[in-house]
Order: structure tokens, then sequence, then C-alpha cells
């Protein structure tokens, strides 16, 4: 049985029971579930528990009801789609610029029409937007000279104290004095980069990779070698391995935990391998594990962090993805690398703002982050299931799609004659946006991907939304013309 917050919840049990069911393939699309009374026997609880775990279900679109007749199964594994094909890039050192179409999605970032599937953050409505207001102005009341005083080139005290207290769910033993607070999980991530690196240098990376890491790199001067990457397992460990041989490589960049964009989550072993191999060859690893809390399984996944004990590991976080992008509050355990990255900090960008760190400290403090949490995992794996659910449905049956475990992407597959940079411009007329696959590589590949976020407010607009962008892609080849 599932223990949220010390307290088990019986409901949980029994809709967990149901739905494994349904991905098992043991309840299928129309099977009628048990009665309310059946289930109230069998597990010996009330019938408000039982509806609980009903509407629980209900919820994340796997069953309904039908007047006078009961719940119904809507939903089945038989019906998924097959996951994304693993990548094959060109295993050499290749370099470039940002491309267009990114440029061009930022500089329309305020438009607020239509839907948006390429956000990289939760919609605002996700958020406690309100009860993060409430602590800001708590913090400026307990801050001295309300927080307009210079702060510790570490960061609030506070605030590395509670990120170091919730290092025990990754299986981490973090003091706050391994912390350093960063503007956002970029600025952690550039200071490692600039640690470990020159001009020059070549880091190897996942590919698809997060296309924020491309544009760093390219900024930095560095060379990227992609390296074959699993829709599931993530990174190819034995292609890093060859890489390793062949290649001159000074710093490995991932996303450990739900990646960006594919998905993918690499399993304990592979984070443990991982580690073995870097301490082998004395590589450090730069792991940005910023969807790390968005998990939707009984416990949060580790880290490769969890299991280094050589201080090669630098991991890197944020609340930007889980409370507010625009506080800018992300943070960096260097491991080896503490006192550079500190100078670096102090040149770059000396302190951070003091108010909003302070103000996450008392959320995380009061425990009302991990209550936040709790919902948004819940509407997040719901969206998850609505999405696919949808994709199912309006794609062609050709179509491949990821099934993440955490986190609110989705990467997407499609017929190879399909260009999804002509498909954005066809679905920008519909006032659809998504992200095309080209821009999370610097090779020729992805054309035929895109990229999915899941993290709004589902609603009869999101859905008829997918529908149209379905029937876009059936009618591509008449369109593109």
């Amino acid at each position: 049985m599932k223990s949220i917050a010390g307290k088990s919840y019986k409901y949980i049990e029994i809709a967990t029971s149901i739905e494994q069911q349904i991905y098992d393939g043991v309840l299928k699309v129309g099977d009628k579930l048990p009665s309310l009374r059946v289930l109230q026997q069998e597990y010996g609880v009330s019938i408000s528990t039982v509806l609980q775990a009903y509407y629980h279900l209900e919820a994340k679109s796997l069953i309904e009801p039908k007047p006078k007749s009961g719940y119904f199964v809507i939903f089945c594994s038989a019906d998924i789609l097959k996951n994304p094909a693993k990548s094959n890039p060109n295993q050499s050192s290749v370099q470039s610029s940002a491309t267009e179409i990114i440029v061009d999605f930022f500089q329309n970032l305020t438009i607020e029409k239509g839907v948006d599937f390429s956000l990289g953050v939760p919609s605002k409505e996700l958020l406690p937007v309100a009860k993060l207001n409430k602590v800001m102005h708590e913090a400026i009341i307990s801050l001295p000279q309300g927080g307009s005083a210079q702060g510790d080139i570490l960061g609030r005290e506070n605030l590395r104290r509670q990120i170091a207290r919730r290092s025990i769910l990754w299986g981490g033993k973090l003091t706050k004095d391994d912390v350093i607070i960063t503007s956002g999980c970029t600025s952690a991530l550039s200071f490692s980069l600039m640690t470990v690196t020159k001009r020059g240098d070549t880091i190897a990376v996942e590919s698809p990779v997060y296309f924020g890491l491309l544009q760093l790199a390219n900024t930095l001067g560095l060379r990227v070698l992609e390296l074959p990457t699993g829709p599931l397992s993530g990174i190819d460990l034995k292609a890093l391995k060859k890489a390793i041989e062949k290649n001159d490589i000074k710093a490995i960049a991932i996303i450990s935990n739900f990646n960006n964009p594919m998905g993918n989550t690499i399993s304990d072993d592979g984070k443990k391998a991982l580690v073995k191999i870097i301490q082998k060859h004395r590589i450090p690893l730069i792991e940005d594990d910023i969807y790390g809390d968005i998990y939707y399984g009984d416990s949060r996944p580790t880290t490769c962090k969890t299991y280094d004990d050589s201080g090669l590991v630098i991991l890197c976080g944020s609340f930007s993805k889980t409370l507010a992008c625009g506080y800018r509050v992300g943070w960096v355990v260097p491991g080896n690398y503490f006192d550079e990255i500190v100078k670096l900090k102090l040149y770059l960008s000396s302190t951070s703002s003091t108010i909003t760190e302070e103000a996450v400290a008392l959320f995380l403090e009061k425990g009302r982050y991990d209550h936040h949490l709790r919902k948004l995992r819940h509407t997040l794996h719901s969206n998850s299931l609505k999405f696919l659910k949808a994709i199912i449905t309006y794609f062609p049956k050709n179509t491949r799609v990821s099934k993440p475990k955490g986190g609110f992407l989705l990467w997407v597959e499609l017929s190879n004659s399909i260009n999804t940079e002509v498909l954005y411009k066809l679905a920008e007329s519909e006032e659809i946006r998504f992200f095309p696959g080209k821009i999370f590589t610097l090779q020729d590949q992805y054309t035929n991907c895109l990229r999915l976020s899941y993290g709004l407010v589902w609603n009869e607009e999101i859905d008829n939304a997918l529908y149209r962008l379905g029937m876009l892609v059936k009618n591509y080849e008449k369109l593109k013309n």
C-alpha cells in the first residue's frame, strides 16, 4: 500500500491494483469492473473508499462510468503505440549554432493564444502561485532590510539545508555545505561546464539532447559528441565506452531521470555502471536532475550522485519545473569542483536573489512543497495517459511515442516522410505550437520527430488541438504543398 506523508491510503492500493491489471492487459477496453459492493467486501473498506479509487482511475482516463451500469475500462495497454526507435547518431564531434526555429520560438514566447505544447515548464494553473505569493511576503518580512541586503555567495543557508535534507529521498547524504545556489539550472550547468572544460574540448551527450545544452556548448566553444540513446534506458553505455577510447572526452552531460526530450530514465544499475566508467577514466559527469521530483511511481528515482564516492559527479537541479520558473532558483553540488565553481559564481554573478531563495526555503520548510508535488505528480501522470490515448486515437497507426514514468514531456516519432519543421509551420497556422525534433541535435536527424509538453490543464481545447494536430499529420502530403 502506498504511504503518503506518513499516512496510508487504502483507495490508492485498490486503484493501483486495478491500474496494474489494465497495464498488464488482464483488463481490456470495454471490460466491466467489479461493483462497489464487491470491492467493499473484498478489501473490507467503505463504499466511499472504493468510489475514491474509481475516481482516481477515472481522473487518469483509464475507466469511465456508465449510468446504471457501473464502471468500464476505456484504456488498454494493448492499444499503446510502440516506443520511439533507439537513436543512432553519427558518432563524430560536431559544432553548430542554434537553429532559427529556437530563436523564433523564444521571440514569440509571450503570445498567449492557441495551444502551446512546446513550453518546457508546467502551466501556471498547475503551480501554487497564491501560496508562493504568501510565502514571498513572509520572506520579505523575515529578511534583514527586507531582502535588499547582499546575500551569502553560497546562497541562503536555510535553502541549502532544505535541499540537503531532501537528498535522503534519492539516497544522498548531503549537507548544506555541499550545495551552492545558482540562478536556475542553466547557471548550474554553465558553471559546471566552464569548470571542467575549455574552448575546443569535446563533451559527450545523449541524443536527442536538450537544446539548451547545445546552445550552451556552442557559446562555450565546445565540441559535442552525440551518443546512441534508448527510449527506456537512456544513454548507451557500450557506445560511451567506445567513444572514450576513440575521443578525448573532457566531460559527460546527461539528464538521468525523465530525460528531455525522450523521457527515458537510467536504471539504478545503469547509473552505477555509468559512475564506474567515469571513475575509471577520471571524466567528470555533469548530471541534470531537474525532473527528478516529478516521478509517478512510489518513490523518487536515485541519481548518479547517489553512487558517487569519487566527487566526479556534479549534480545540478532547480525548482523551475516544479514551483516557479521566474524565481530562477537552482543549485549545484560540485563535488571535487566546489572551490572552482564558487569562484566562477563570484566572478560572473556574485550572489543570487535572497528574497526568492528565502521564499523557496520557507515553502520547503513548512511542508508545502511536498503537498504541492503530490498534486502535481497526480495531475501530470493523468495528463500523460490522456495525451497517450489522444495520440492513439487521432494520429496515424504507425506513430511511435515515449511513455515516461515522470516529468511532462513526450517524444513522438512520425513516418519518415514527414518533416516536422514543415508540420510546425502548418500547426502554427492552426495556433498550435510544439518543438520539432531537429532542434534536439546538431546532426541531420529527428526530422520526423517532435516534442509535446503535457504540463497543461487538460480540457476540451487541449483534446481538440491534439485532434487537429493528428489531422495535420494524416493529411501532411496534401497540406505541405
